[in-house]
């Protein structure tokens, strides 16, 4: 099944994330419509405290380390 738009787009919010709870992000309101409303989501998920960004949840935290990782495997070339 591969990955819908919405999922894609709350990925991409998550690795703006640092592997912290101490450093957060903020979406401002002149933000791609579809970024904002992937903050949102991630919000309604309890993955980050707020509306706009805000601070990770734990959720929120294993979530930007599984997409830094995945990001990671996905950029590096075959050896």
């Amino acid at each position: 099944m591969p990955f819908k738009p919405d999922l894609v787009d709350e990925v991409n919010v998550l690795i703006k994330f640092k592997d912290s709870t101490q450093e957060g992000i903020k979406v401002h309101k002149t933000a791609a419509p579809n970024l904002i409303a992937a903050t949102e989501r991630l919000f309604d998920k309890g993955m980050i405290t707020q509306k706009d960004g805000g601070y990770l949840t734990p959720r929120g935290l294993i979530a930007v380390e599984h997409a830094h990782t995945l990001h990671d495997l996905l950029s590096s070339t075959a050896e």
